[in-house]
Protein backbone atom coordinates (compact mmCIF):
# COMPACT_ATOMS: atom_id res chain seq x y z
CA UNK A 1 0.00 0.00 0.00
CA UNK A 2 2.67 2.45 0.75
CA UNK A 3 4.42 2.08 -2.86
CA UNK A 4 1.02 2.66 -4.06
CA UNK A 5 0.92 6.17 -1.44
CA UNK A 6 4.21 7.06 -2.80
CA UNK A 7 3.48 6.52 -6.71
CA UNK A 8 0.39 8.77 -6.46
CA UNK A 9 2.10 11.17 -4.45
CA UNK A 10 4.80 11.65 -7.14
CA UNK A 11 1.96 12.24 -9.72
CA UNK A 12 1.07 14.97 -7.66
CA UNK A 13 4.67 16.59 -7.41
CA UNK A 14 5.17 15.96 -11.04
CA UNK A 15 1.95 18.32 -11.37
CA UNK A 16 4.25 21.11 -9.86
CA UNK A 17 6.97 19.91 -12.00
CA UNK A 18 4.50 20.11 -15.00
CA UNK A 19 3.33 23.74 -14.10
CA UNK A 20 7.25 24.84 -13.93
CA UNK A 21 8.40 23.52 -16.67
CA UNK A 22 5.46 25.64 -18.06
CA UNK A 23 6.36 28.73 -16.47
CA UNK A 24 9.51 28.65 -17.70
CA UNK A 25 9.79 27.57 -21.37
CA UNK A 26 6.02 29.32 -22.49
CA UNK A 27 4.60 32.52 -22.11
CA UNK A 28 1.55 31.60 -20.17
CA UNK A 29 -0.49 34.97 -19.75
CA UNK A 30 -0.73 36.23 -16.55
CA UNK A 31 -4.23 36.12 -16.37
CA UNK A 32 -4.93 32.88 -17.46
CA UNK A 33 -2.63 31.20 -14.56
CA UNK A 34 -4.53 33.82 -11.72
CA UNK A 35 -7.50 32.15 -13.42
CA UNK A 36 -5.96 28.66 -13.29
CA UNK A 37 -4.76 29.23 -9.50
CA UNK A 38 -8.70 30.81 -8.43
CA UNK A 39 -9.91 27.79 -9.66
CA UNK A 40 -7.78 25.42 -7.55
CA UNK A 41 -8.33 27.11 -5.19
CA UNK A 42 -11.79 26.19 -5.08
CA UNK A 43 -10.75 22.68 -5.80
CA UNK A 44 -9.09 22.68 -2.88
CA UNK A 45 -11.49 24.13 -0.44
CA UNK A 46 -14.65 21.46 -1.69
CA UNK A 47 -12.14 18.85 -1.44
CA UNK A 48 -11.36 19.58 2.01
CA UNK A 49 -14.77 20.07 2.95
CA UNK A 50 -16.15 17.03 1.87
CA UNK A 51 -13.33 14.51 1.66
CA UNK A 52 -10.93 15.43 4.35
CA UNK A 53 -12.41 17.42 7.43
CA UNK A 54 -16.14 15.49 7.03
CA UNK A 55 -14.60 12.06 6.98
CA UNK A 56 -12.48 13.40 9.83
CA UNK A 57 -15.41 14.26 12.01
CA UNK A 58 -17.10 11.15 10.89
CA UNK A 59 -14.21 9.09 12.27
CA UNK A 60 -12.73 11.24 15.35
CA UNK A 61 -15.16 13.15 16.50
CA UNK A 62 -15.84 16.66 16.11
CA UNK A 63 -13.91 17.63 18.92
CA UNK A 64 -10.88 15.69 17.82
CA UNK A 65 -11.19 17.56 14.47
CA UNK A 66 -11.41 21.35 14.94
CA UNK A 67 -8.58 20.85 17.20
CA UNK A 68 -6.20 19.24 14.83
CA UNK A 69 -7.49 21.54 12.04
CA UNK A 70 -6.65 24.44 14.48
CA UNK A 71 -3.10 22.95 15.07
CA UNK A 72 -2.56 22.81 11.65
CA UNK A 73 -3.70 25.93 10.52
CA UNK A 74 -1.63 27.72 13.02
CA UNK A 75 1.58 25.40 12.70
CA UNK A 76 1.07 26.80 9.08
CA UNK A 77 1.13 30.04 9.96
CA UNK A 78 4.09 29.80 12.29
CA UNK A 79 6.19 28.13 9.68
CA UNK A 80 5.49 30.37 7.10
CA UNK A 81 5.77 33.50 9.48
CA UNK A 82 9.47 32.49 9.84
CA UNK A 83 9.82 31.61 6.01
CA UNK A 84 8.26 34.94 5.32
CA UNK A 85 11.64 36.84 7.26
CA UNK A 86 13.76 35.31 4.87
CA UNK A 87 12.47 36.26 1.77
CA UNK A 88 9.58 33.19 0.84
CA UNK A 89 6.22 35.31 1.52
CA UNK A 90 5.50 36.01 -2.35
CA UNK A 91 6.74 32.46 -3.45
CA UNK A 92 3.64 32.08 -5.27
CA UNK A 93 3.85 35.56 -7.21
CA UNK A 94 4.52 35.60 -10.86
CA UNK A 95 5.31 39.05 -11.18
CA UNK A 96 7.87 41.30 -9.35
CA UNK A 97 7.61 40.72 -5.55
CA UNK A 98 10.13 37.84 -5.29
CA UNK A 99 13.39 38.98 -4.26
CA UNK A 100 16.76 37.90 -5.96
CA UNK A 101 19.52 36.53 -4.14
CA UNK A 102 20.75 39.99 -4.11
CA UNK A 103 18.85 41.60 -2.32
CA UNK A 104 17.68 38.48 0.38
CA UNK A 105 20.69 36.62 0.80
CA UNK A 106 19.30 32.88 1.41
CA UNK A 107 15.61 33.61 0.17
CA UNK A 108 16.27 31.13 -2.60
CA UNK A 109 16.57 28.14 0.14
CA UNK A 110 14.10 29.72 2.12
CA UNK A 111 11.65 29.63 -0.86
CA UNK A 112 12.21 26.08 -1.70
CA UNK A 113 11.68 25.31 2.06
CA UNK A 114 8.40 27.29 1.58
CA UNK A 115 7.28 25.28 -1.20
CA UNK A 116 7.56 22.65 0.63
CA UNK A 117 5.92 23.27 3.46
CA UNK A 118 2.84 24.04 0.91
CA UNK A 119 3.23 20.75 -1.36
CA UNK A 120 3.86 17.96 2.15
CA UNK A 121 0.53 18.54 3.83
CA UNK A 122 -1.08 17.52 0.55
CA UNK A 123 0.94 14.40 -0.32
CA UNK A 124 -0.08 12.97 3.29
CA UNK A 125 -3.28 13.50 2.53
CA UNK A 126 -2.58 11.19 -0.20
CA UNK A 127 -1.21 8.98 1.69
CA UNK A 128 -4.09 8.70 4.11
CA UNK A 129 -6.48 8.54 1.38
CA UNK A 130 -4.74 5.15 0.80
CA UNK A 131 -4.75 3.93 4.10
CA UNK A 132 -8.30 4.61 4.19
CA UNK A 133 -9.88 3.47 0.65
CA UNK A 134 -7.41 1.03 0.04
CA UNK A 135 -6.74 3.11 -2.88
CA UNK A 136 -6.23 6.91 -3.77
CA UNK A 137 -9.12 9.72 -3.08
CA UNK A 138 -10.09 10.63 -6.87
CA UNK A 139 -11.31 13.76 -5.84
CA UNK A 140 -8.20 14.29 -3.40
CA UNK A 141 -6.19 13.61 -6.21
CA UNK A 142 -7.84 15.66 -8.87
CA UNK A 143 -7.51 18.76 -6.30
CA UNK A 144 -3.89 18.43 -5.52
CA UNK A 145 -3.11 17.99 -9.38
CA UNK A 146 -5.45 20.78 -10.41
CA UNK A 147 -3.94 23.16 -7.66
CA UNK A 148 -0.46 22.52 -8.41
CA UNK A 149 0.11 23.35 -11.37
CA UNK A 150 -0.52 26.83 -11.73
CA UNK A 151 1.15 27.00 -8.33
CA UNK A 152 4.14 25.49 -10.19
CA UNK A 153 3.65 28.01 -12.85
CA UNK A 154 3.50 31.05 -11.23
CA UNK A 155 6.06 30.40 -9.04
CA UNK A 156 8.41 29.39 -11.35
CA UNK A 157 7.89 32.91 -13.38
CA UNK A 158 8.58 34.37 -10.25
CA UNK A 159 11.67 33.17 -9.78
CA UNK A 160 12.87 33.32 -13.38
CA UNK A 161 11.88 37.21 -13.18
CA UNK A 162 13.87 37.18 -9.79
CA UNK A 163 16.80 35.92 -11.85
CA UNK A 164 17.14 32.69 -10.64
CA UNK A 165 19.14 29.97 -12.87
CA UNK A 166 17.07 26.78 -14.61
CA UNK A 167 19.18 24.64 -12.08
CA UNK A 168 17.42 25.89 -9.19
CA UNK A 169 14.27 26.50 -10.01
CA UNK A 170 13.49 22.72 -11.54
CA UNK A 171 16.01 21.14 -8.68
CA UNK A 172 13.67 22.93 -6.04
CA UNK A 173 10.83 21.35 -7.84
CA UNK A 174 12.22 18.23 -9.19
CA UNK A 175 13.43 18.12 -5.36
CA UNK A 176 9.37 18.97 -4.06
CA UNK A 177 8.00 16.36 -6.52
CA UNK A 178 10.43 13.58 -4.84
CA UNK A 179 9.46 14.61 -1.30
CA UNK A 180 5.88 15.06 -2.45
CA UNK A 181 6.32 10.88 -2.85
CA UNK A 182 8.03 10.31 -0.19
CA UNK A 183 5.87 12.23 2.27
CA UNK A 184 2.57 9.95 0.77
CA UNK A 185 4.45 7.02 0.98
CA UNK A 186 5.05 7.19 4.94
CA UNK A 187 1.85 8.59 5.41
CA UNK A 188 0.78 5.49 4.34
CA UNK A 189 3.25 3.42 5.59
CA UNK A 190 3.50 5.04 9.48
CA UNK A 191 -0.12 5.01 9.81
CA UNK A 192 -1.63 1.98 8.22
CA UNK A 193 -2.07 0.24 12.03
CA UNK A 194 -3.21 3.26 13.30
CA UNK A 195 -6.31 4.07 14.90
CA UNK A 196 -9.16 5.79 13.16
CA UNK A 197 -9.46 8.47 15.55
CA UNK A 198 -5.82 9.13 15.15
CA UNK A 199 -5.89 8.92 11.43
CA UNK A 200 -8.79 11.73 11.26
CA UNK A 201 -6.77 14.01 13.62
CA UNK A 202 -3.51 13.99 11.51
CA UNK A 203 -6.26 14.32 8.05
CA UNK A 204 -7.71 17.12 10.14
CA UNK A 205 -4.39 18.38 11.00
CA UNK A 206 -3.37 18.18 7.30
CA UNK A 207 -6.61 20.10 5.83
CA UNK A 208 -6.08 23.29 8.24
CA UNK A 209 -2.73 23.24 6.79
CA UNK A 210 -3.94 23.25 3.11
CA UNK A 211 -6.96 25.69 4.26
CA UNK A 212 -4.14 27.86 5.34
CA UNK A 213 -1.68 27.88 2.57
CA UNK A 214 -5.28 28.68 0.08
CA UNK A 215 -5.95 31.58 1.94
CA UNK A 216 -2.44 32.80 2.01
CA UNK A 217 -0.72 32.34 -0.67
CA UNK A 218 -3.41 31.35 -3.87
CA UNK A 219 -6.31 33.66 -3.47
CA UNK A 220 -3.73 36.77 -3.19
CA UNK A 221 -1.89 35.68 -6.14
CA UNK A 222 -4.75 35.03 -8.55
CA UNK A 223 -7.11 38.18 -7.07
CA UNK A 224 -4.30 39.71 -8.31
CA UNK A 225 -5.16 39.70 -12.01
CA UNK A 226 -8.54 38.16 -12.00
CA UNK A 227 -10.42 40.79 -9.57
CA UNK A 228 -13.69 40.42 -9.04
CA UNK A 229 -13.58 37.62 -10.81
CA UNK A 230 -12.19 35.18 -8.55
CA UNK A 231 -14.72 34.41 -6.58
CA UNK A 232 -17.01 32.97 -9.75
CA UNK A 233 -14.06 30.96 -10.81
CA UNK A 234 -13.41 29.92 -7.11
CA UNK A 235 -16.97 28.72 -7.06
CA UNK A 236 -16.43 26.81 -10.12
CA UNK A 237 -13.23 24.92 -9.00
CA UNK A 238 -15.72 24.35 -5.58
CA UNK A 239 -18.40 22.91 -7.67
CA UNK A 240 -16.11 20.95 -10.47
CA UNK A 241 -15.05 19.16 -7.39
CA UNK A 242 -18.00 18.62 -5.02
CA UNK A 243 -19.51 17.30 -9.02
CA UNK A 244 -16.60 14.78 -9.03
CA UNK A 245 -17.00 13.63 -5.49
CA UNK A 246 -20.86 12.91 -5.29
CA UNK A 247 -20.32 11.00 -9.13
CA UNK A 248 -17.58 8.93 -7.72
Amino acid sequence: MWWQAGLWGLVAGAALLLGASAGWWLRVPPAVVAGVMAFGAGVLVSALAFDLVDEAEHSGGLVPTVLGFLLGAVAYVGVNAVLARRGARHRKRSTGYQPSEEESAGSGLAIAFGSLLDGVPESVVLGLSVVEGGTVGLAVLAAVVVSNIPEGLSSAVGMKRAGRSAAYVFGVWAGIALACAVSAALGSLLLVDTSAATVAVITAVAAGAILTMVADTMIPEAFQRTHILTGLITSLGFLATFTLQRWG
